[in-house]
């Protein structure tokens, strides 16, 4: 049964990161997961409460609080993998993307504030990261919600600014395959790059 749930949840992410959640009905979430309305009903009882479990099942918390737990890393390295994560997730996962992204804009305030305590609990594991790192003196001070913001904000920019990026690259704008394997090497070398200028303390003023 839970594989059933599963599988509505992932049909449920592909209409809702095609077509926008206000454009998708239960009805057509039914309808490409091959199951009855009843079904659905019951394991969520509402398309919101749907798209809460959906966000939920991907928020990914275990994988950034085994990495802080870690003490045979150093902060570089733990940066690093951070960096190598979230661009892997974002770009593995263009629809989910898209639905976060969606989803702040959501009439429900619940599903904003969802989505902003997944965002928060995310950002203080980094968060200690980066603390841990000043503490051995190996980052200098930084401002570290806008540091964070930098990371994110730069892997969005390529996912909402697709269009423009595929042909920057000479790729056809179709494939998402292409653009993956040619923007993904790319942008993760020049956020450990960016972060490591910003961040080595021998840097500080």
């Amino acid at each position: 049964m839970a594989d059933k749930r599963e599988q509505i949840l992932t049909v449920a992410e592909k209409l809702f990161g095609d077509h926008g959640f206000d454009g998708t009905s239960v009805r057509d979430i039914a309808q490409h997961a091959n199951v009855n309305l009843a079904m659905i009903s019951y394991y969520f009882g509402s398309k919101e409460k749907m798209l809460e479990a959906l966000l939920e099942m991907r928020a990914n918390y275990t994988m950034l609080e085994a990495l802080n737990k870690d003490e045979s890393l150093t902060p570089w390295e733990k940066m690093d993998k951070v960096i190598d994560f979230y661009v892997d997730k974002i770009m593995g996962n263009l629809c989910f993307h898209n639905i976060m992204q969606q989803g702040n804009n959501s009439r429900s305030e619940d599903i904003k504030e969802l989505i902003t305590r997944i965002k928060l609990r995310n950002f203080e594991q980094i968060k200690k990261i980066l603390l841990d790192g000043q503490k051995k003196k190996i980052f200098r001070k930084v401002d570290i919600e806008l540091t964070v913001g930098t990371v994110m904000g730069t892997i969005s920019q390529t996912t909402l600014a697709r269009p423009f990026y595929t042909t920057l690259l000479n790729v056809d704008k179709n494939n998402d395959e292409a653009y993956r394997k040619k923007i993904t090497p790319r942008l993760k070398t020049h956020l450990k790059q960016l972060l490591h200028a910003h961040l080595d303390i021998k840097n500080e003023e």
